[in-house]
C-alpha cells in the first residue's frame, strides 16, 4: 500500500487498498487492534473441523460442518500466480490453502496440510449431500506439498528454505528472531506427513512411491529434530507441549509409538515431567523466547493441557498407564464454564520468538479435540474386552 501511495497517492491501485484496512486494523474497547492477516478464518476452521469428527459427535452438528466443508471448497486457491513465479521468486499456488481466505492467496505448507486433513476427514462422514471436492483438487493440494519439501526432509512455511542461517546477522527488526529465511519447522513438516498419509490411504495411485518417500524422509527430519530431553520446540504456538504434539504425530504416521520407538517414549517422558499437580500443563510464552520449557505461573492453561493429552494419546501412553490422562482430562472437565465454553487464558499462539498471537479459538477447539480423543481412545479402550492382553488404541485424528 505504501509503494503504490508514493508511485500515485490518487491512483486507482491506492484506492483500491482503502476498503481493505478494515481487515487488519480495528478500534476495540480499549483501544486500536491490528492483526498481521486478514484473519485466521482457514486455520481455525481446519482445526474445528477435525476436532469434531474426533468426538465422533459429527452426525449431531452435520449443518455446522456441510458449512464448514463449503467454507474449504470456497478458500482453496484455485489457481497459481497469473506473474512469471521465477521472475518474482513466487511459488505454485494452485491447490494449496492460506491461512485465512482466497482473496489472502498465499500458499502455506501446514495451512494446505490441515487444510487437506479437513476436507478428507469430513468427506469420509457422508454427511453431504452437495457435490463432493473433486480427487483432481486434492491432487493439485498434494503436488504443492510434495513441492513444499526441504533437501533435508522437513518442511518450512512459505517456501523452500533458499539460503543459510548466516544471513541472520543482518536481520534487520528489533523484534522477530530467526526470521530472514525460512526454516523448516517440526509443526510444518508433521502437518505435511500426517497429511500426506491420510491422502495416500485414500488414493494410493496418486504419486504414491513419491508420497511414500517424502513421509519416511520427513519422519527422519521430525527424528533428528528432536532435542536429547525428548522435547520438540514449538515455533508458532507456545511451545514444547505444541512441538510435542506435531512431533509424535509425525512419528505415529510411520507406525512409531511407545511400545517401539524410544523417540516416543522420549517424548512421553518429557511431558510426563512437566505434568502439574492439578493435573494439567501449563507453559509461559517464556518457552518461546528463551528455548527452554518455562512454567506458567498459577493455574495450568487448558490449551497447553490439550495439547500434551493429544500428544501422549498420538504415541499409545495410554496403553500403558492411562491414569495422567484421567487427571488431565478432569481438569479439562473442571475448567469448562456452564455456558459450554472454556475461558481465555494466557495467549497461546507466537511467531519468531518474540511475538505473541490471540487464538481465541484455541481454548474451545483444542479441548474438544483433547477429550474427543480421549474418549475414543481411552475410556472406549477401558471399556472394551481385552484381547491377547493388549488394548489398541483407535484411530489418527
Amino acid at each position: 500500500m505504501l509503494a503504490v501511495w508514493l508511485e500515485d497517492p490518487s491512483g486507482d491501485a491506492f484506492k483500491r487498498h482503502l476498503p481493505r484496512l478494515a481487515d487488519y486494523l480495528w478500534v476495540a474497547e480499549d483501544g486500536m487492534k491490528m492483526q498481521g492477516y486478514n484473519g485466521s478464518q482457514l486455520w481455525d476452521t481446519a482445526f474445528a473441523a477435525q476436532a469434531f469428527v474426533t468426538t465422533g459427535l459429527a452426525p449431531e452438528f452435520s449443518d455446522c460442518l456441510r458449512r464448514a466443508y463449503s467454507y474449504l471448497d470456497a478458500t482453496q486457491v484455485r489457481d497459481d500466480c497469473p506473474a512469471p513465479l521465477e521472475r518474482y521468486y513466487r511459488h505454485i499456488s494452485k491447490g494449496a490453502w492460506p491461512f485465512s481466505t482466497r482473496d489472502h492467496g498465499w500458499p502455506i505448507a501446514d495451512c494446505s496440510a490441515d487444510g487437506l486433513k479437513a476436507v478428507l476427514e469430513l468427506g469420509s462422514l457422508n454427511l453431504f449431500a452437495g457435490k463432493p471436492i473433486a480427487e483432481e483438487r486434492l491432487h493439485d493440494c498434494v503436488n504443492v506439498i510434495l513441492s513444499y519439501q526441504n533437501a533435508a526432509g522437513g518442511w518450512a512455511t512459505y517456501e523452500n528454505t533458499r539460503s543459510y542461517p548466516v544471513l541472520e546477522y543482518i536481520n534487520p527488526s528489533e523484534t522477530f528472531g530467526d526470521i530472514v529465511i525460512d526454516y523448516s519447522y517440526v509443526e510444518l513438516s508433521a502437518a505435511c506427513i500426517t497429511a500426506l498419509a491420510d491422502f495416500h490411504r485414500l488414493y494410493p495411485s496418486h504419486r504414491g512411491t513419491e508420497i511414500q518417500k517424502a513421509i519416511a524422509r520427513g519422519a527422519k527430519w521430525v527424528e533428528r529434530d528432536q532435542r536429547p530431553d525428548g522435547s520438540w520446540y514449538g515455533s508458532w504456538a507456545v511451545c514444547f507441549t505444541y512441538g510435542a504434539w506435531y512431533g509424535v504425530k509425525a512419528l505415529e504416521a510411520v507406525g512409531q509409538s511407545h511400545a517401539n520407538s524410544d523417540a516416543q517414549r522420549r517424548a512421553c517422558q518429557f511431558l510426563l515431567s512437566k505434568q502439574r499437580e492439578d493435573g494439567g500443563w501449563g507453559e509461559s510464552y517464556l518457552s518461546s523466547q528463551d528455548k527452554v520449557y518455562s512454567q506458567l505461573e498459577g493455574r495450568s492453561h487448558m490449551v497447553n493441557t490439550a495439547w500434551a493429552m493429544l500428544a501422549l494419546m498420538h504415541a499409545g501412553y495410554h496403553i500403558v498407564d492411562p491414569q495422567p490422562l484421567h487427571r488431565a482430562a478432569l481438569y479439562l472437565l473442571h475448567s469448562q464454564l456452564p455456558s459450554g465454553d472454556w475461558p481465555q487464558q494466557h495467549i497461546s499462539g507466537v511467531f519468531n520468538r518474540n511475538c505473541m498471537i490471540t487464538y481465541s479459538q484455541y481454548r474451545n477447539v483444542f479441548p474438544i479435540w483433547a477429550l474427543g480423543k480421549y474418549r475414543k481412545c481411552v475410556l472406549k479402550t477401558e471399556a472394551a474386552p481385552v484381547a491377547n492382553g493388549k488394548a489398541e488404541a483407535n484411530g489418527h485424528s
